[in-house]
């Protein structure tokens, strides 16, 4: 569109203090897993080591395409094909994760003895995963959409183009979580037993209203309140699927129970976090007052 431009820097500005920073998370998830539930990591890393080599190629060539469309020359030309980069990475790598996700689930991963007895391609190729893979980029486009209509509240056109997107995104969710649902019924019956159970009405009527809130708070142009209800949608869906898919890192074969470390080294794993919070925490926070605080009041908005 004609604002294609400035909807790339609105981008730039909205993450440009927090994107390396942002993968301290994926550090931590790594080093937890390998910490804490080691006779697990060595399968899952196995079994999956294809989408996930893509998904690191992929952050790789997120941050590296943002750095240099950022310092590289400032002609048209150049910034497109680095924009191109970007886009491509980020539309990819939520996929790949998805995709890894519902592989773990669909228990077609076997592991015996502590070795991964059915390939490199079980899982993550079926029908079920691929749905998993296509729910987790809308999921993400329409968080990172409502997420942008409150950043550029500065900007009213832009902020109209990344809620259509928003409430696009939002809208294709419905239908894409029913068929990942239905797949789940032959694809992840683990994850679907678990999703009909008793427990999971309520939680999944509680998703629901988190993202008619949402939807609603886009429509009547309350970005607060909708950025607030989608965080509540994202967050109980993964609450969700992981109540769904317990006790088993990957069905049928891995549980938690079994693959996890000496309880002395999970006490010290939880001191160890428990430290880190109190620096973490607190500099994210830090970081995110000073550098929205500067884009908020920055002078000569549009």
């Amino acid at each position: 569109g004609p604002r294609r431009r400035r909807q790339r820097e609105a981008i730039e500005h909205a993450i440009a203090p927090i994107w390396e920073a942002n993968h301290v998370w994926l550090i931590l998830v790594v080093v937890v897993m390998f910490t804490a539930f080691p006779r697990a990591f060595g399968p899952l890393m196995t079994a999956l080591h294809v989408p996930l080599t893509a998904v690191l190629l992929g952050i790789v060539l997120r941050g590296a395409a943002f750095a240099f469309r950022k310092y590289d020359v400032p002609a048209d030309r150049v910034h497109r094909r680095w924009s191109t980069v970007f886009g491509v990475a980020s539309l990819v790598t939520p996929f790949l994760l998805g995709l890894s996700l519902g592989a773990l689930a669909s228990g077609e991963i076997r592991v015996t003895g502590g070795t991964v007895t059915t390939g490199f391609l079980a899982g993550w190729t079926g029908a079920f995963a691929v749905g998993c893979g296509l729910f987790a980029q809308a999921l993400f486009a329409f968080l990172a959409a409502t997420y942008l209509c409150v950043d550029v509240q500065d900007d009213d056109a832009l902020r109209e183009d990344f809620r259509r997107r928003a409430l696009a995104a939002g809208l294709v969710l419905v239908p894409v979580a029913a068929v990942v649902l239905a797949l789940a019924r032959t694809g992840a019956p683990q994850l679907f037993a678990g999703l009909t159970g008793w427990w999971a009405s309520p939680l999944l009527g509680a998703t629901g209203l988190a993202a008619a809130g949402a939807l609603v708070g886009l429509g009547r142009r309350r970005f607060r309140f909708a950025r607030a209800a989608a965080i509540a949608q994202v967050t109980l869906v993964l609450l969700g699927w992981g109540l769904a898919q317990y006790p088993y890192v990957i069905v049928p074969d891995v549980t938690f129970a079994a693959t996890r470390a000496a309880d002395s080294t999970l006490r010290m794993l939880t001191a160890a976090l428990a430290a880190g919070a109190l620096l973490l925490f607190p500099s994210f926070v830090y970081l995110y007052r000073v550098f929205k605080g500067a884009r908020t009041a920055r002078p000569g908005a549009r």
